[in-house]
């Protein structure tokens, strides 16, 4: 009796001390996370065939094609797992190597318009359209998972929660950070007009 009065007093404590915020919010990111890694993966998924396509119009850009492989094969080589947001280190790696290939992306599609062939060629200009929707799929799961990330931060580092997350080993998790606040509120865009141009990454 004694003990189960104890159990339930320490869980009344804990609840008011942000243990289940804590608990709550470490599940958000979780998930939140997994959709960003879930819309990088289907950007990877899209690049070989997007080659492909390139190359049969244009097989002398052999630099440009290279870099869109080797960009690729960086963001395969990494392990992006659910732990990667525990380590500062590893996740600002994992959003490097993302930039990259946004970058060489970017760089390949410019390549695009100087072949109007390859423009008007239906495959490519239905991985244009899938590309496109990709990149604003990214932005909405970093922009979910900076959300999740900023709630659990300021409740980690929050008196008295602050004291249930040291008690239990809770850190503060990594986030996103760009040049341009602002540019965090809009969707990337992927101009296939003018020269081609990926923002956000």
């Amino acid at each position: 009796m004694f003990k189960r009065l104890m159990v339930s007093l320490m869980m009344v404590i804990l609840s008011g001390c942000g243990y289940n915020t804590l608990q709550s919010s470490d599940e958000d990111i979780k998930a939140t996370w997994a959709e960003v890694l879930n819309q990088y993966q289907r950007r990877a998924d899209l690049v070989p065939n997007l080659v492909n396509v390139v190359k049969g119009y244009a097989a002398h850009e052999k630099d440009v094609l290279t870099e869109v492989i080797e960009a690729r094969a960086k963001v395969g080589a990494i392990q992006a797992t659910p732990e990667l947001v525990n380590d500062e280190q590893a996740f600002q790696k994992f959003i490097a190597v993302q930039g990259q290939m946004t970058g060489a992306i970017s760089r390949l599609l410019a390549v695009a318009e100087n072949y109007p062939q390859l423009k008007a060629d239906g495959l490519f200009r239905d991985l244009q359209a899938q590309l496109e929707g990709t990149e604003n799929r990214i932005a909405v799961a970093r922009n979910r998972y900076i959300a999740a990330v900023k709630v659990f931060n300021i409740t980690v580092r929050s008196f008295p929660s602050n004291l249930t997350a040291m008690m239990f080993g809770y850190k503060t998790k990594p986030s996103f950070t760009v040049e341009n606040e602002k540019a965090i509120a809009l969707p990337p865009k992927v101009d296939f007009g003018s020269p081609a141009t990926v923002n956000g990454h």
